[in-house]
Formats: C-alpha cells, structure tokens, sequence
C-alpha cells in the first residue's frame, strides 16, 4: 500500500486536476505515479513540464524510453520498469530491447553509449569522466544529446525516488528489477 496517497483526479485541487486530466489524455490512463505527485501542485508540474519539454528534444521516445529503462534498473524502482516496460513497448522498443536497456545495452552503438553513461552516472551520483564523454561524441553523440541524457537521467531519478519513498502502488503489468521480464 502507498505510503503517500495517490489522489483521485476527480478530486484534486487545481492546477493539480486539470494537469491530471491533460495526463489522462495524453496517456489514456491517470497511472498512480502522477496521482502521488499531485499531492504537490507544484511537483506534478515540475514533473509534466519536463516529461513534455524532453519529448520536444534531441532524443527520440525510443531512446527516452531506454533510459527510463536503465535508470530504473540502476535503481531498483519495480514501479517505473512496470510503467516504462509498457510505454518503452508503445514507443516501438521489442522485448529483447527493453531487456537490454534495462542492463544498459543496445544494439545501436550510439543508443549503447548513452545508456552505459546514464548508469555510470547513477552509480556514480551525477560525476562522469572525460573518457565517458569522449565515447559519446566519438559514436556521434551531439552535445544536445548528452544534455539531454543528464536531463533524462534527472527526471528518472526524481521519479524513481518518488516511488521509493511513496511505495507507489503498481498500476502496470508488475517487473522486478533484477529479475527477467516474464516471457
């Protein structure tokens, strides 16, 4: 059971309902991450704005996917692999690419690149080396990308931590971290 309440969408306060119902619309569904947020006008907010202004960049929802993908694993957060198995799915990743995002790996060398250093930088508290950034621009990596991968590595976390600390409710089909998505 949550720690923290997810709100009813029908019930929350404003702005908090109204970016609920632009989360439902977009989505189809209201998940309880964005529900556990609300209890913050302002965190739902932070939280949508960045989903929204990252979905507008340099990185497809492919490789955002991958990310969320790998930093959930890097932190152990069973609520944004559930979320993110299914909407890596909806944005065209196959199964075989959302196990491998999960152990940072693609089959795109760029891909491949930035998911090693969204991991690293995870395990390593936001610090990379020089060496990290120079893989990334040698496999053709832009620096709007690498921006980018540090934003979305950010937005994770916020996420990831939220769960952990709300015990979230699962409203997904449920993935453990470290386990094999189920065939």
């Amino acid at each position: 059971m949550s720690r923290i309440p997810a709100l009813d969408p029908a019930s929350a306060p404003e702005p908090a309902r109204s970016i609920l119902a632009a989360v439902n619309s977009s989505l189809g569904v209201t998940p309880n991450l964005f529900r556990v947020a609300a209890q913050s006008g302002a965190a739902l907010d932070a939280l949508t704005g960045q989903v929204g202004a990252l979905s507008k960049g340099a990185l497809d929802a492919r490789s955002r996917e991958a990310i969320a993908l790998a930093v959930a694993e890097a932190n152990g957060c069973d609520y944004c692999l559930s979320a993110h198995n299914v909407l890596g799915a909806g944005a065209g990743l196959s199964s075989a690419e959302i196990g491998n995002a999960r152990e940072a790996r693609a089959s795109d060398p760029k891909l491949n690149a930035i998911l090693a250093f969204v991991r690293n930088l995870v395990i390593n508290r936001g610090h990379a080396t020089d060496s990290e950034l120079e893989q990334l621009r040698r496999v053709g990596a832009s620096e709007a990308e690498i921006v980018e991968a540090v934003a979305n590595t950010a937005l994770n976390i916020f996420t990831n931590y939220l769960n952990h600390v709300a015990g979230t409710d699962i409203d997904f089909p449920v993935v453990k971290a470290g386990q094999p998505i189920a065939a």
